[in-house]
């Protein structure tokens, strides 16, 4: 059984909260696919690396619509992608590139009750990303610790408002 590549506390949360009626848009893709795919109503992937996409693509389970946008040479793909989707997911996953435009367009995308799962959040040059969350009523819990593959600890966050759809 695949896991996500965040920190294992964090997963522990997020297993026992995490329900199949949700819907999920990911920035970066692998195990943590499988693991969003196996929960949820439905979910929505967004890679940026042509050989990793290429190394997924033929295991992707139905309920997953698998996207590859560039990222690279001033395109704005990736990062628009989810402008796409207004108010349609519970849970935002930002695990990829650029992850402070993946946030700031992903706002308007999340259901009122939604939720940010932000891998590698003990990392300084993410700041200007939580400092918006938190100028736009979110607040965040961390999660440090261990996780697969790692060496070292990390963090993973969960950026979240009142009355949210994982009862925090």
């Amino acid at each position: 059984n695949p896991i996500p590549w965040i920190t294992y506390p964090a997963l522990d949360f997020l297993a026992d909260r995490v329900t199949s009626k949700m819907v999920v848009f990911e920035y970066g893709s692998g195990n943590s696919t499988f693991w969003w795919s196996s929960r949820v109503e439905k979910l929505v992937s967004c890679e940026h690396d042509k050989e990793w996409y290429a190394a997924f693509r033929s295991r992707i389970p139905e309920n997953t619509t698998y996207l590859l946008r560039r990222a690279k040479g001033g395109s704005t793909d990736y990062v628009m992608e989810i402008v796409k989707y207004r108010d349609m997911f519970d849970i935002l996953v930002i695990d990829g590139r650029d992850r402070v435009n993946c946030v700031r367009n992903g706002l308007a995308s999340l259901h009122h009750d939604g939720v940010i799962v932000w891998d590698n959040s003990d990392r300084e040059e993410y700041q200007e990303g939580f400092d918006f969350l938190e100028e736009n009523g979110f607040k965040s819990l961390d999660f440090r610790g261990m996780g697969a593959l790692a060496t070292r600890r990390w963090c993973t966050s969960i950026f979240y408002r009142r009355d949210n759809c994982l009862n925090i």
